[in-house]
């Protein structure tokens, strides 16, 4: 645990010398503060940081325990003077509880902490959120990581005076696999030092294998604004033509348990929106994909995921369909309805003819090409554009010259 500012390591644009977070800590003129992002990146540290520097009253509970009573005692010793509460987990309070806040949140009867793992713009009612300066945390990067890890080797309160040294590879090793939680990597850490000390022998070295069995296996950190942060990195590098990075996002969600028709359906619908008919497969590849998905089923369901993915991924790219769709729903919502010309209305029920529905239709098999001019609509409107991308060329060709011999 850091005990200063100056220990503390990662979130330098917060924190760093002109980080907006630290002057307000060193100036000691804190207003309500909610910390989110995801966990062992230094939310709770920094609190018991400002508690050791500041000059307020600190109290500390855990929304997972606590509740309205909670909250009354700390407002009730905050009577006595300049009070500090900090509300781990503060995302697991209900609206009941958060509305009790909000009274001594306005009238600077407290100065609020909180630490939340869940975008805080969802997580908390508006009215609070809104009276509170939001900082977000980053996942901590390997080399921030490292240097954690190296402290709590050399130092007395770690493992600093028992004579453990660990390989650079083994260092890394846990780096890597922490996913930038640094309390994740100091677990793993400590379980490969008792690992070790297990194993007897003279052997003081903590090595590469060593970290493996104390891993075991990696499991990703993935929340609620973590799903919705992948699945849009992930749509946006098939739209973007990125088969490697749409890979690697495929491998994330897989990872962290997702599940595999939301990805199939998100598939299905880059292929329409993305890529169109600029390669008409791609929508094929991508609801196949999803019907695999239902009959296979999981882990193997991954391999027709990641042959979609990267079909799409690779294909040419047009949203000239979407683009279309949106244009016509919005002439429809936004203009005159129009009427279906009587050559186009339904003449299979008696009594039609007699009222002209269908007169004077041209059905189209009946003429070269298998077309033939006719109105469709009252107001010519054109909605679709092809682009120049694929086989949507061939399209905006044929388009061009029936547009012309309409003309």
């Amino acid at each position: 645990m850091p005990g200063d500012l100056n220990e503390f390591v990662g979130q330098q644009e917060l924190l760093g010398p002109d980080g907006p977070l630290r002057r307000l800590i060193e100036a000691d003129r804190l207003v309500s503060l909610i910390f989110y992002g995801p966990p062992g990146t230094g939310k709770t540290a920094l609190a018991r940081i400002i508690a050791k520097r500041t000059d307020a009253r600190f109290i500390s509970i855990n929304a997972v325990t606590s509740g309205v009573k909670e909250i009354r005692e700390a407002v009730r010793l905050a009577g006595k003077g300049r009070t500090i509460l900090f509300i781990d987990e503060i995302h697991r309070f209900n609206k009941i509880q958060q509305d009790a806040l909000l009274p001594h949140v306005e009238a600077g009867d407290i100065i609020l902490i909180g630490a939340s793992t869940e975008n805080p713009f969802f997580a908390l009612v508006p009215a609070l959120a809104s009276r509170s300066m939001i900082f977000e945390f980053k996942p901590l990067k390997e080399a921030e990581i490292g240097e954690i890890l190296t402290r709590a080797l050399e130092s007395p309160r770690g493992l600093g005076g028992k004579g453990v040294e660990i390989q650079e590879d083994a260092l890394r090793l846990i780096a890597v696999q922490s996913g930038g939680d640094a309390r994740k990597a100091l677990n793993t850490l400590e379980l490969s030092y008792l690992i070790l000390s297990g194993k007897g022998g003279a052997e003081r070295a903590i090595t590469t294998d060593i970290v493996k069995e104390a891993l075991q296996s990696k499991t990703a950190y993935y929340d609620e604004d973590e799903h919705y942060d992948v699945i849009s990195a992930f749509i946006k590098s098939m739209r973007g033509s990125d088969p490697d990075a749409a890979l690697y996002w495929l491998a994330r969600m897989i990872t962290s348990g997702e599940d595999p028709r939301f990805i199939a359906r998100r598939i299905l619908i880059c292929a329409s929106e993305d890529v169109g008919n600029a390669d008409p497969v791609a929508l094929q590849l991508a609801t196949a994909a999803m019907v695999a998905v239902e009959k296979i089923g999981m882990p193997e369901a991954r391999i027709p995921l990641a042959q979609a993915v990267l079909y799409v991924a690779t294909a040419p790219k047009s949203n000239a369909s979407y683009l279309a769709i949106e244009k016509a729903m919005d002439a429809v919502q936004n203009e005159e309805l129009q009427q279906v010309p009587d050559h186009l209305r339904d003449s299979h029920y008696r009594g039609a003819r007699v009222l002209g529905h269908g007169r004077g239709y041209l059905y189209p098999h009946n003429y070269e090409g298998h077309y033939v001019e006719q109105k469709y609509m009252e107001k010519e409107r054109t909605f679709y554009e092809p682009s120049d991308e694929g086989y949507e060329r061939n399209i905006k060709i044929l388009m061009r010259k029936r547009r012309n011999i309409k003309r």
